[in-house]
């Protein structure tokens, strides 16, 4: 499989043929080469995680494809044939299992309603936590998503998280919200958590890749 990470929270992750798309957002460029998608995994329902226009764009050249999210995102994209997942169910779709963890988005502030997020161990392999430090318990991680900067976060927590998850190789996600050099920072202390059981941390920039 072939992970290409987009902008902010957004990923593909590719296997003969078939593409997984997971938070094609606001702040990620338009996804216009999507065609093989047999699936889109939307976290949660701000629209830096998912928007109409990236849906209508892969839907459009994948009539058949499958929307997964949370009851709270079936309820925002009203209109599009949203599967509602929660904790606990497992989906698979061409090659992808699917396993979902969670249930809750990090809180952001006592005055901001906490909202439905699930993350999603892609093949027992890929996992990503959406906006959470959901940590998917007795799963050996061999790539993680790791938040790099958000309202909802910092760094000192993120690196729990990391340190939690243990996996094999660590890559930032959610990170548009960051500067140059703040993305350089928060690479260094994620890459230090990512080591300290052994893993790799592999600063990805949009458009670049990753095997496993």
């Amino acid at each position: 499989m072939r992970l290409t990470k987009l902008e902010h929270a957004a990923l593909v992750v590719e296997d003969s043929g078939d593409k997984l798309y997971i938070d094609p957002g606001v702040f990620t460029t338009p996804v216009t080469e999507s065609a093989g998608a047999v699936a889109v995994v939307i976290t949660h329902e701000h629209d830096d995680h998912w928007s109409p226009d990236q849906l209508d764009r892969i839907v459009g050249m994948n009539p058949e494809v499958r929307i997964f999210g949370p009851a709270g995102v079936a309820a925002r994209a009203e209109g599009y044939p949203v599967e509602v997942v929660a904790a606990g169910d497992e989906v698979e779709v061409g090659p992808f299992r699917l396993r979902f963890f969670g249930g809750e988005h990090a809180v952001i502030h006592r005055s901001i309603p906490v909202i439905d997020n699930i993350g999603v161990l892609v093949n027992e392999a890929l996992y990503y936590a959406g906006d959470s430090f959901a940590v998917p318990e007795g799963v050996a991680v061999d790539v993680l998503a790791a938040p790099a900067g958000a309202p909802w976060m910092k760094i000192s927590e993120a690196m729990d998280y990391v340190e939690a998850v243990a996996p094999r190789r660590a890559f930032p996600t959610h990170e548009m919200l960051l500067s140059r050099a703040g993305k350089a920072l928060s690479n260094v202390r994620l890459g230090w958590a990512t080591e300290q059981h052994g893993g790799e941390f592999v600063p990805l920039e949009p458009g670049d890749t990753l095997d496993f």
